[in-house]
């Protein structure tokens, strides 16, 4: 008889670390597929829509790098966090708090400045999503709370503010009663890559992000501590890392990343405040970070692919009359696949057979088995 098991491996093994990803996209492709046609929908259409339709043009290769720019840019933050064992879950609201300061520079900037406006404004986006990570690490460290209740719960409360602000005192007057604020002026705004295109100043900078993130993890004493403390805060301590130091370190940057993000946004592709600039990227994020092996090159590779998640999904959704929530569908599918396969890389996958044999007991009679086992590990 034979049966497959799982077997716990000697160590981790470097192939599936890199091939899980792969494989976990290739199962989401295959249960999208399920999906598709339970749906009622043509099945090869829709992949096409949903993962051609977003890269077949120059223009849409543009739209896909919006996309992917406040992903890669919040989930290099998130990386360092989660390297360092800091679970920050509220990205989204330390996004939003850098869209937030940023419009406040935006609506208030006068052309006297100039376009210098620009470099305040990403500055001051920075700046408050380091404010609402740092109110996290505040708590974490002095009171020793639960970084993933806080920062998830102060999404909350970012959103709530966003919505004061664009109902109340930031709300356009000439604005048709709309919730948002006025338009940024022309100076305000983030200068475009190429005329047509709605790409941005912000993509090289998500790319300078990743190369110093890359440095910072594998050149630096600071990065090597920070990964330290993470894996082994005990060894770390008795190394003279500081684990509160990490904290902050990992917070404040993961929050900057964020808030940077936020006012690339508001002050490029969007250009005002409204309350739909929450759209979930701050938990997108983590998906790609974790798709990306929380590596500064992977991470860029995932958020390509969470961006043509969100495109497909748009286009899914105007073309073939799919539900909006398919976005959604597709990301938790993939984190789950990759949950699913991540397990190959601490164990595998064995056949195991057993050979039963009788025997006659000389005293009673009775029959007693005994079973031989034989491994074939995969």
């Amino acid at each position: 008889m034979r049966e497959l098991r799982l077997e716990v491996r000697s160590e981790p093994s470097e192939f599936w670390r890199w091939v899980s990803p792969l494989l976990a996209l290739l199962i989401t492709v295959l249960v999208g597929v399920v999906l598709f046609m339970a749906m009622g929908k043509d099945p090869a259409r829709a992949l096409l829509v949903f993962f051609w339709e977003p890269i077949k043009s120059s223009y849409a290769l543009g739209e896909l790098m919006v996309k992917a720019t406040p992903l890669l840019l919040i989930s290099l933050g998130l990386g360092l966090c989660f390297r360092a064992n800091v679970w920050n879950i509220g990205a989204e609201g330390q996004y939003v708090m850098g869209a937030i300061f940023a419009s406040g520079v935006a609506i208030n900037a006068d052309p006297s400045w100039g376009r210098g406006v620009v470099i305040l404004v990403l500055l001051m986006g920075t700046l408050g999503g380091m404010l609402w990570a740092g109110m996290v690490a505040v708590l974490r460290e002095r009171f020793n709370a639960n970084e993933i209740l806080v920062s998830l719960m102060m999404v909350y409360v970012a959103t709530m503010i966003l919505s004061y602000l664009v109902y109340g005192p930031w709300k356009d007057p000439n604005g048709y009663n709309f919730p948002q604020t006025k338009s940024f002026d022309a100076y305000t705004l983030v200068p475009r890559l190429i005329p047509g295109s709605r790409m941005s100043l912000g993509l090289p900078l998500a790319l300078l992000g990743a190369a110093l993130s890359w440095v910072f993890l594998y050149r630096t004493r600071a990065g090597f501590g920070l990964q330290v403390t993470g894996q082994a805060p005990l060894a770390a301590r008795l190394s003279g890392f500081s684990s509160a130091k990490n904290l902050y370190l990992a917070l404040l940057v993961s929050g900057a990343c964020a808030g940077l993000a936020g006012a690339l946004e508001v002050s490029g592709p969007i250009g005002q405040l409204t309350p739909y600039v929450p759209v979930g990227y701050g938990f997108a994020a983590i998906i790609v970070a974790f798709v990306g092996r929380l590596h500064p090159l992977g991470m860029v590779m995932s958020a390509l692919l969470m961006s043509a998640f969100y495109i497909g999904g748009e286009l899914a959704q105007s073309r073939l009359g799919l539900p909006k929530s398919l976005t959604g569908v597709f990301q938790g599918l993939l984190l789950f696949s990759l949950l699913i396969c991540d397990t190959l890389i601490y164990q595998r996958l064995c056949w195991v057979q057993r050979a039963v044999t009788a025997s006659t007991s000389a005293s009673g009679g009775a029959s007693t088995s005994a079973s031989t086992t034989h491994r074939q590990g995969h």
